[in-house]
């Protein structure tokens, strides 16, 4: 099939070029000139496993090509995914959507004969609905079919989630679309994929239900971490005998920083921004929120306690500060409210992360990137385990550090209690009690 995606961004960009390697003909368009030169010549803009691979095969084989001309690639393309950002608004909780109605504007222009209009960003309910009057106004209602078909990619899994998707959710209005759709994801409901047809709002609410409710259990297992620190109960035990009941489930239940990234905090605040316009309290989801933006003073509290107060002139060593492994995506990040704070207190901060140095700290006083983790973990008072990559699960402390009385804070729980203490080294987690 001929494909456009919209959008060359995280969701755009893994999307279209899962579907070239299906073996399908899509054209990735995007309005950034500099964004498109690069993907022309196989440099990815965002961090991937696997992304850049698949990128060269799929151009090589012509299956997959980048543009700048939305009106010709329209034109070419029987199916259009709608992929731009639906960012937090400045001002508010809900969802900016001038991005989406901007391309909805643009493809009125475009439709020549009848496409098939997918709204794969992350949208509120009756988003497809406004999209419908945009496109309605230039007299194309017979030429075009409005659905929602929410993505479920996460960061770092995105390909191997757009191969073995548990669901594919498309949520159309007429039976013409739905049986192209179920088509065009024939190759992954081969696989396993169960093919959910819903009504288009109900599609557009399946996907903020569903990351607010992973939100939730996040956020829920924090406070019982918080509760198990009171206490002297380790969180682990709790998480795996919760865990191991079928209706709750193991996933997202590891206690840790606050969520972050590009999907989470956005889509709750524009959840109950909905509820709001629809005079619904989803006072639960509002309530997560708030304990939420908690977490990351409540774990620069734990530091203060660490270090006795005594912030100024420490050495202070952040392994990771993306908001987890495997992406390069700083998004509400913990380490942008931790980082900025000690620094103003006089801390001297050093940071590795395996995706590289972080624009985000650039202007911070007293704070440096280390490209090397021997650099990072050199002559430092504390040592605070931010992100949980591979590459900080196994490491050798002692013969990284000079400092004997190196203290490690560990906000992952990647370690054993138990055999740092046989190390005689001052290690503290989260969760798991004095012991």
């Amino acid at each position: 099939m001929k494909l456009c995606m919209i959008g060359t961004g995280y969701v755009g960009l893994v999307s279209g070029v899962c579907f070239s390697d299906l073996g399908n003909q899509v054209i990735c368009v995007d309005k950034d000139i500099k964004k498109i030169n690069k993907l022309k010549n196989g440099i990815i803009p965002i961090y991937e496993p696997g992304l850049e691979e698949l990128v060269k095969k799929n151009t090589k084989n012509k299956r997959l090509s980048f543009s700048n001309d939305l009106k010709n690639s329209v034109k070419k393309s029987d199916i259009i995914f709608i992929c731009v950002g639906t960012p937090t608004k400045k001002r508010g909780s809900s969802a900016d959507l001038s991005q989406i109605y901007g391309v909805a504007k643009d493809l009125s222009k475009s439709i020549n004969k009848f496409k098939i209009i997918i709204t794969k960003s992350t949208v509120p309910v009756t988003t497809g609905d406004e999209i419908e009057k945009i496109l309605s106004k230039k007299n194309l209602s017979k030429k075009f079919s409005v659905v929602s078909n929410p993505e479920f990619l996460r960061e770092g899994e995105a390909i191997r989630d757009f191969i073995f998707p548990d669901r594919v959710i498309v949520g159309s209005n007429d039976k013409r679309s739905n049986k192209i759709l179920k088509n065009l994801y024939s190759p992954l409901i081969a696989k396993g994929a169960k093919y959910v047809h819903t009504s288009r709002r109900a599609a557009e609410l399946i996907k903020y239900a569903s990351n607010a409710f992973l939100a939730t259990k996040i956020t829920f297992i924090n406070e019982i971490a918080n509760l198990c620190e009171k206490i002297n109960i380790n969180i682990d035990d709790i998480s795996i005998g919760m865990g191991l009941d079928q209706r709750i489930g193991s996933r997202f239940l590891r206690a840790g920083p606050a969520y972050g990234g590009s999907c989470f905090p956005k889509d709750t605040k524009a959840i109950t921004s909905t509820g709001d316009k629809f005079h619904t309290n989803l006072s639960v989801i509002k309530s997560v929120i708030r304990s939420n933006e908690n977490r990351s003073k409540l774990l620069l509290n734990r530091v203060y306690k660490i270090l006795n107060n005594k912030i100024r002139n420490k050495t202070i060593s952040f392994l990771g500060v993306t908001f987890k492994a495997n992406t390069d995506d700083m998004r509400d990040s913990s380490s942008l409210v931790m980082i900025p704070d000690l620094s103003k207190r006089g801390a001297i901060i050093k940071y590795y992360d395996p995706t590289g140095y972080k624009k985000e700290f650039e202007k911070l006083s007293n704070v440096s990137f280390a490209d090397s983790l021997i650099k990072c973990l050199d002559k430092t008072d504390l040592v605070i385990i931010h992100t949980e990559w591979n590459d900080f699960k196994s490491l050798d402390f002692k013969k990284l550090n000079k400092n004997k009385k190196i203290i490690i804070f560990d906000m992952r729980n990647l370690y054993s209690p138990q055999k740092m203490t046989k190390k005689n080294i001052k290690y503290l987690s989260v969760g798991r009690g004095s012991k």
